[in-house]
């Protein structure tokens, strides 16, 4: 089992920054791949960004490439964000696999089997 917990959220006018971090605990070993994904309710929840246990590679989804970087100390993942946008306010999820991934199946969240419990991201315009 891999607990997770994801914190940093808030209220931020646009333009403005936020860092999120996502903490691991329990079986971190078996990890492959941790993303951070986020939903609103009653939407399909959406693929922001993920990166590999080694930090060897990133991805993001096209609509936060160049605002967004992500990066990991230990068992903590960090969402950089940057240049926020009104349509970036959402619950912010993280996520860990334990599966082998590759550059197709980082984005879906079914390869995904252990998920925090989210965390509020809310910018004013």
């Amino acid at each position: 089992q891999v607990q997770l917990v994801e914190s940093g959220g808030g209220l931020v006018q646009a333009g403005g920054s936020l860092r999120l971090a996502c903490a691991a605990s329990g079986r971190t070993f078996s990890t492959y791949i941790v993303g951070w994904f986020r939903q609103t309710t009653g939407k399909e929840r959406q693929f922001v960004a993920a990166i590999s246990t080694t930090a060897e590679s990133t991805y993001f989804a096209d609509s936060v490439k160049g605002r967004f970087t992500i990066s990991r100390v230990k068992n903590t993942v960090y969402l950089h964000m940057n240049n926020l946008k009104p349509e970036d306010t959402d619950v912010y999820y993280c996520a860990h696999s334990t599966s082998s991934f590759n550059s197709l199946s980082v984005p879906t969240p079914r390869l995904y089997n252990y998920w925090g419990q989210g965390t509020q991201v809310t910018v004013s315009s």
